[in-house]
């Protein structure tokens, strides 16, 4: 097989060729049919999370076909299409574990960052935290949907419910779940960086009925913000948009500091919601989802030996929608 492989932050991946790996009892080994680019993959690469297990093959957002089983494993066969997420693994007996919230565990694993992920022509991965995936997407059309429309359906949720939502931030993440919330009739206006016409122009035909830079002011106070940029300026500047009793939510693993602000722009009942990971749950509840309704994805495709330029093009904000690697 071969591999993207991370060996220290900061520094760019290394293409090796490595022996195939053999599934564990519990293990599917899936040949990689697409894995896309998330902004995780890029705060893992640049060093913004600590302590990865290095040297560690990057990709969260798996498209795999089966092609090997562990003895334990039952509701997957052979030539099977299948999805992995970024919660790999959780221990199954701490106080989050217990109570439906596994998302918290105490100790995890995630995929790309404690064992190794998708970029790569082969991976292995738990099947307990592996999923079926819905006819009517191709391998590249819906890789993107296992952590950008995941985690962006769970933030959806933590919003409540709402007529006018705002999305800070339209990328891989912002793009889906806009479809998601004009289809339920929720009325989408779209932040994006200052001056990025282009961004806008994408917001706008997806339906989101406003488009403009962060600092600008939509033409009516929002229900709710989610905040998929990394930048913690925006939390402020949000709050300044959402009515009294609405909600914040920030939607990345890894967000710059949140600035001072005055306690005017918290008080009247709004808040701050941060979304942590995801759940098998929410996974099975959002691909249901997405077996119902046709969500379009925005994609660029890199060959595995790319990932480097995939990952550079992300951070440089030259992508609308998704990078997809296809070995």
């Amino acid at each position: 097989m071969r591999a993207m492989v991370l060996r220290a932050p900061g520094q760019a991946l290394v293409e090796e060729a490595r022996p195939m790996p053999e599934p564990g009892p519990f293990d599917l080994l899936l040949k990689v049919r697409a894995c896309a680019v998330c902004r995780t993959d890029l705060h893992v690469v640049d060093g913004d999370l600590k302590h990865p297990h290095l040297p560690i093959v990057p990709g969260h957002e798996i498209v795999g076909e089966v092609i090997a089983k562990g003895p334990e494993v039952t509701g997957f066969a052979a030539g099977d299409r299948v999805g992995v997420p970024w919660l790999g693994g959780v221990c199954g007996h701490c106080f989050y574990c217990r109570h439906d919230m596994e998302n918290l565990c105490d100790t995890p694993v995630f995929t790309g960052y404690q064992r190794d992920g998708g970029f790569a022509t082969h991976v292995v991965a738990d099947h307990r935290f592996c999923f079926h995936l819905p006819d009517g997407y191709d391998d590249v059309a819906i890789a993107p949907l296992l952590c950008a429309g995941l985690i962006g359906h769970r933030a959806l949720s933590m919003a409540g419910a709402c007529d006018t939502l705002g999305l800070y931030g339209f990328g891989a993440a912002a793009h889906i779940i806009a479809q998601i919330a004009r289809a339920s009739g929720t009325r989408v206006f779209a932040f994006t960086r200052p001056g990025d016409t282009e961004a806008q122009m994408f917001a706008r035909s997806l339906g989101a009925e406003w488009a403009g830079g962060s600092g600008e002011a939509p033409p009516e106070a929002l229900d709710a913000a989610i905040i998929f940029a990394p930048v913690g300026a925006l939390v402020p500047e949000a709050l300044a948009r959402v009515r009294k009793g609405g909600s914040v939510v920030c939607a990345g693993i890894h967000m710059s500091d949140i600035p001072s602000f005055p306690y005017d722009l918290l008080w009247g009942e709004r808040r701050i919601l941060s979304v942590a990971n995801l759940t098998r749950a929410d996974a099975r509840d959002f691909l249901a989802l997405a077996g119902r309704t046709k969500i379009e994805t925005r994609t660029r495709t890199y060959g595995l030996a790319e990932a480097n330029q995939a990952l550079d093009d992300l951070r440089g904000g030259r992508l609308q929608g998704a990078a997809v690697l296809v070995p």
